[in-house]
């Protein structure tokens, strides 16, 4: 069984590669009985989300668009 902190630094890595099944399996168990990986994975989502918007501003008018 997965702990916390190897589920969180396997969520952050499910954005930048696939995980192996060998990876999702346990990853999955975890987050469906921890309630703070859960909200974890989803916030990552929007984070990641947030940072490319971020980088792809210039700087010169308003993020809100």
């Amino acid at each position: 069984m997965l702990n916390c902190k190897d589920a969180t630094r396997l969520i952050s890595e499910s954005q930048e590669r696939k995980l192996s099944l060998l990876e999702k399996m346990p990853l999955k168990f975890h987050v469906m009985m921890c309630s703070g990986c859960k909200n974890f994975s989803l916030q990552v989502p929007f984070l990641s989300q947030a940072m490319r918007a971020f980088a792809k501003w210039d700087g010169d008018e308003s993020p809100r668009k």
